[in-house]
Formats: structure tokens, sequence, C-alpha cells
């Protein structure tokens, strides 16, 4: 087996290639063992001495890799990625002088990078990510890397992250091509040993901690070769250089910085590949330039959080039908928005919430595929579109000026999960078919779409509070209908949205009871009933959400005793309750008529009514009364009306009269006859 040239090995499969003269079983026998740092049967692989491959990717090994890797002379590519394995890189991975390419990426490495990592001369492609490294990064681990040309290296460990410590003036030995550094410490200035990498086409220094501007000499130096450039999540100043070219950029991320300044005008000339384009939450100022329009393979376009103003452009057309994600929220964004982003036909995602956009939503965005349509903190006004498509994932409307009725076409999303239309104008009474939410049902069928390289952000009202939600907005189920001026009762139906998570239906006008049925909803964490005109009593059924952390019944006409147990013992805050005089019970300091003398709070059960406790006391007090006229009538009517049983009666009482005198008579003579014998 000594002159076998490759392994690899595919556990997924169990597929071994090998020298098909030779056997194949004592590697099977190896990799069965599940962990090759535990595995008995491990050691004649190191006495492979020409093996040149070994690729146990993503094949459940665990443990620490063995120094014995070291004896393998032989080795060009060695593959461990996406298994258990954890510590240090191996004190002998100096002796692989062969070695091309290594990946340790996604395992659970928490150690150091040892200064023999530096020793792999003819190493071309090292990819170390998401792992935990920590400790420092000096020449020493680079120095002998001439052939180096990727470098992928992210760590997990915030607490203790890696650190680059090079000298100043040190130039390293290798042309790197592919760099990827994230959550490592590279900063606080843009590092001299990154600028002379003049044959960059992918580079990533995300969340390393860079501060101040990027010299332009460094862009003009791999403007040509560029292809993917993400340096976001650092704090990073200047305006974006308006004289140069990238004409092969696909991917451009400069999100969480300090860039300021206008976005170039003729961004489609400098920029005409661009597929990737996020520049949020910078101090980016100006109107959006119309030449964004005419980037015909733009895919995801996020200018969320700057100061943009202008209105949006107005050039949208069939070309660029690749465009899936708009997201301008959180600028100055005013005008109206332009029936010609209905030309966008692959168009899911909108996000122009919390800018001054006005007038009503074009009925031409039905051309496109909306999943998503977030239009809150606006001027918009008119009618709710009832063209929307029954896949939608969520519709956030709040803070409008919409009026009508909620279109009953709506009863169709069975992928909705978020509806949120509270603060608008709208009138008419709630659907009774919003069961229909299936996603609201089963989450199964919900209609979150994730998309590569954006992660969408929502502004949620739940528990009393706005949450903003992006990697978990998935798992959110809301319905906000709050301050409108709908009517009508509470459909029965709406219990059914066992999953939904959020329930506000406050400050409106509707009348009737809460739903008997309300605690089916098992997952409800929030209840806002508040300022309506609801009435009759409180179902008991409430206490059977053992999710709600919120609830809210003020400022209604209820009345009766307020229902407790499980988690409504934890909700005591009294303003819960407060504006409706005729509630009484915990955790109001209104008694219930006949708690007055009771030592604490009575717990009611589910099926309570108003006023229970007082036609239970009468039925009690009549029940008595009852049976004690019942028993009296049975025997003395009885005695008055038959003679015979009468003297029998009469008679039973002279004898039972006659015995007990002859027992009191022979009980004196014998105290008489006792304490006269005591005295003689």
């Amino acid at each position: 087996m000594d002159d076998l040239g490759t392994i690899v090995c595919f556990l997924e499969d169990q597929e071994i290639g090998l020298d098909p003269k030779k056997t194949i079983k004592p590697v099977v026998d190896f990799l069965s063992q599940g962990s090759l740092a535990q595995s008995t049967s491990v050691k004649w692989l190191f006495n492979l001495t020409s093996v040149t491959k070994i690729d146990l990717s993503f094949s459940n090994q665990g443990g620490k890799i063995l120094d014995s890797f070291g004896r393998l002379g032989s080795l060009k590519y060695l593959y461990l990625g996406g298994n258990h394995f954890y510590g240090s890189i191996l004190a002998s991975i100096g002796n692989l002088s062969s070695l091309k390419e290594l990946d340790l990426s996604y395992n659970k490495m928490n150690g150091t990078i040892l200064e023999s990592f530096g020793q792999l001369s003819k190493l071309v492609k090292s990819y170390l990510l998401e792992n935990s490294w920590e400790g420092v990064i000096t020449e020493a681990q680079l120095m002998n890397l001439t052939r180096l040309e990727e470098f992928v290296l992210t760590t997990n460990n915030k607490s203790q992250p890696l650190v680059f410590n090079v000298t100043d003036n040190w130039r390293p030995p290798f042309k790197l091509k592919i760099l990827h550094l994230e959550n490592c410490l590279i900063g606080p200035k843009f590092p001299k040993w990154l600028q002379v990498q003049s044959e960059l086409t992918y580079v990533i220094l995300k969340s390393v901690e860079i501060n101040g501007t990027i010299p332009e000499e460094w862009f003009s130096m791999i403007s040509s070769n560029l292809t993917h450039l993400d340096l976001s999540n650092n704090q990073i100043n200047g305006s974006w250089p308006h004289q140069l070219v990238f004409p092969n950029v696909t991917k451009l991320f400069l999100q969480s910085n300090l860039f300021s300044g206008p976005i170039p005008s003729n961004i489609s000339d400098l920029m005409p590949s661009l597929q990737y384009l996020d520049l949020s939450e910078n101090l980016i100022h100006g109107k959006i330039p119309l030449s964004i329009s005419k980037i015909k393979h733009l895919n995801i376009l996020v200018l969320r959080r700057n100061n943009l103003s202008g209105e949006l452009p107005d050039h949208w057309n069939k070309s660029q039908m690749d465009l899936r994600v708009v997201d301008i929220s959180f600028n100055n964004i005013c005008g109206t928005i332009p029936s010609s982003m209905g030309f966008l036909g692959n168009l899911s995602i909108l996000v122009l919430s919390n800018n001054n956009l006005s007038g009503e939503i074009p009925s031409s965005l039905q051309s496109c595929s909306i999943v998503s349509m977030d239009f809150g903190g606006n001027r918009l006004s008119g009618n709710l579109p009832s063209w929307i498509e029954s896949d939608i994932f969520m519709i956030r409307l709040r803070s409008n000026l919409f009026s009508g009725i909620i279109p009953r076409k709506w009863c169709n999303f069975y992928k909705l999960q978020i509806l949120d239309l509270a603060k608008n104008n709208l009138s008419g009474g709630i659907p009774d078919c919003f069961n229909n939410f299936i996603s609201m049902v089963d989450h199964n069928t919900s209609g979150y779409k994730p998309i590569e390289n954006y992660t969408e952000k929502a502004y949620i009202v739940t528990k009393g509070r706005e949450y903003e939600y992006d990697r978990t907005l998935q798992l959110v189920t809301s319905i906000d209908l709050s301050r409108n001026s709908l009517t009508g009762g509470i459909p029965i139906q709406i219990a059914s949205l066992t999953r939904l998570g959020t329930l506000n239906l406050s400050m409106n006008h509707l009348i009737g009871s809460i739903p008997k049925n309300i605690g089916n909803m098992r997952w409800l964490e929030t209840l806002d009933l508040s300022n309506n005109r609801l009435f009759g009593s409180i179902p008991g059924s409430l206490s059977f959400l053992t999710s709600l952390a919120h609830l809210n019944l003020s400022f209604n006409n209820l009345t009766g005793r307020i229902p407790s147990g499980n988690q409504l013992q934890t909700l005591i805050d009294a303003t819960i309750y407060k504006g409706n005089p005729l509630l009484c019970g915990s955790p109001l300091p209104t008694k219930c008529p006949g708690d007055e003398t009771s030592d604490g709070p009575s717990i009611t059960d589910v099926d309570d009514k108003q006023g229970g406790d007082d036609y239970e006391r009468i039925w009690f007090y009549a029940s008595i009364g009852l049976g004690f006229g019942v028993g009296f009538w049975s025997v003395c009517g009885t005695l008055l009306l038959k003679k015979s049983w009468r003297h029998c009666y009469f008679r039973f009482c002279d004898d039972i009269k006659d015995r007990i005198a002859l027992l009191i008579a022979l009980r004196i003579v014998h105290l008489k006859r006792k304490f006269g014998l005591e005295k003689n």
C-alpha cells in the first residue's frame, strides 16, 4: 500500500477513489471508525508515504487532528472541512512540504495558528473559515508562503478574536488573488501589507475594525481585475472615488460604514457588471442616480438608512428582469412610487418604508412577483390593493393614509405571516376568513424565501414595543390592525390561527364579545384589544394562552370576574383591565360579590359567566329550603293523614320515654348504694 498515489474519500456515498489495481478494504475499515482522532486502525494510513490527496469533507469526523499527518510528506491536497475537529493547527504541518491546498473550514478549531503554518512554501489555497481561531498572527506564520494565492480566514471567537500583528513596513512574499478575512483585527488603519496586493480579484474584509479612508491608489491598482469587494461592518469614511472604473465588479458591499457623498451619477458606466449593490447604513446623500435603472444585470439594490433625497428613478425597464430586491428604506425620498417598477417582473422584495412617499400604490406592481411589501411610515393613500398575489409573505403598510376596507380577496393569502395595517384610516369590518392564513397555522407553508446576499429587516410591534427583526423574520407571525376605524365584531375564525404570535386590534370601534375560543391560539404572545367597545365577560379560556407575555384589554365595556390561572397569574398589572368599571377580581382592587369574606382571590373555572357566583348562591339556599320542606312534610303529613300510624308513633314515643325513665331510676339507685357503701 505504500505506493498508493491517491486517496479520495466521500463518506456520504461510500466511494473510494484508488488505484484500481489495489484493494480498497483497509480504507473502508478506516472510514467506518467514524472518528479520525480515535480510530484504532488509523496508524496504517500514516505509513502511506506517497499519498497525495485526502478528502474527508463533511464526513462527520471529530476530535483533534493528529500530528501523525506530518508523516505524509507527499500530501498535496488535504480537505477536512465540514467536520467536528477542534484545537490548534497541528504542529507538524510544516513537514507537509508538498501541500498545495488545505481546507479546515466549518469545524470547531479553537486554538492558535502555529508558526509551522508558515513553512508551507508550496501552499496555494488555504481555507480556514468558520472556526473559533484566537491568538496573534505575525510575519512568522506567513513568511514562507511564497505561492499563496487564496487565503480565507474567519473566526467566530468574538471574545478573543484573532489579531494580525505585523510590522508597518512588512511586505508579504505572496501575491494574493482571493482574500477573505472576517471578524479578525487587522486595523485600525488600512494595512500597508494589503496595499501592495495588486492582483486581487476577490476581496472580503468584513468586521476587521478598519477605520479612516481607503487609499485611492489601492483601488486604482486592483480596479481592472476586481470582481467582488466587501468592506462591510467597519468604520471606513470618505467619499466614494468617482473617477475609478470597476468594469468587472459584480458584487459591491459597503454597508455599515461611514461613507459619505453622493452615489456617482454615471454608476452604470463605472460598474456596468454590477449584480449586487449594498450601500446601506452609511452617510450617503444626494439623489438616487437615474443610471441605476440602466444596470441590466442588477439583482439586489440596497440603499437603506442613508440621507438620500429626491424621487425614485422612473426609468425601470424590462431589461432589468434580474432585479429581485429593492430596499431604499429610511431615507428622505419623496414623490410617488414609479409605475415603471411594474416592468421588474422578478421583483420579489420591495422595501420603501420610512420615507416621504405619497400617492397610491401603482397597480402596475401586480406584474411583479412580490412576496414582501414594506411601505410603512410614508404618506401613501387610497384603497388597499386587491391585486396582490396569494403567495405574499409580508404586507406592512402601517403609518400611512390608506382608507376603505380590507379587501376580502386578501383571505387567499395562505402564505401570509405578517399583516401590519396599523395607523391608517381603514373602515369596515375584519373579514371572517382570516383563518385561511395557513402559514399562521402550519409553519410548513411559510412564504418566506431567503435571498442570497440579502438579509431583510422589518420593524414589528409586539409585546408593547417595536422590535427589529432580521435573521429571525421568517419565524414572526403577526396581525396588527390597530389605530384604524374598524367596526363590527372580532370574528371567531381568527382563533383558528394557532401559530399567531401577535394580535393587535386596539384603538378601533369594535363591538361584541371576545371570542370564547380564543384559548385555541396557544402560541399567542401579545394580545391587545384595548380602546374598543367590547362588552360581556372575559372568556375563561384566556387562561389557556400559556405563551402570553403582553395583554391589554383596557378601556372597553367588559363585565364580570377576571379569569385567572396559568399564565394569567403572572400578568398582575391592573392597567391591563383599566377603563372597564364593571370588571372585578384580582388584580383590580374591586372585589366581586362574595369575595369580602374570602381569604384571597377566587379562581374562576373556564366556564364561569358574568354573575356566576350569584346564581350558585341562590341555587344553594333554594336547595336547602326545598330539602327541609320535603323532609318535614314527608313525616308530619303522613302522621296527620294516617290514624293508625299516628297511634303507633305515639306508643313508640311513650315506650321510649318509659325506657329512659327506668334507666335513669336504676342509675340513681346504683349511685345511692355506691355512695352508702363508701360512707360505711
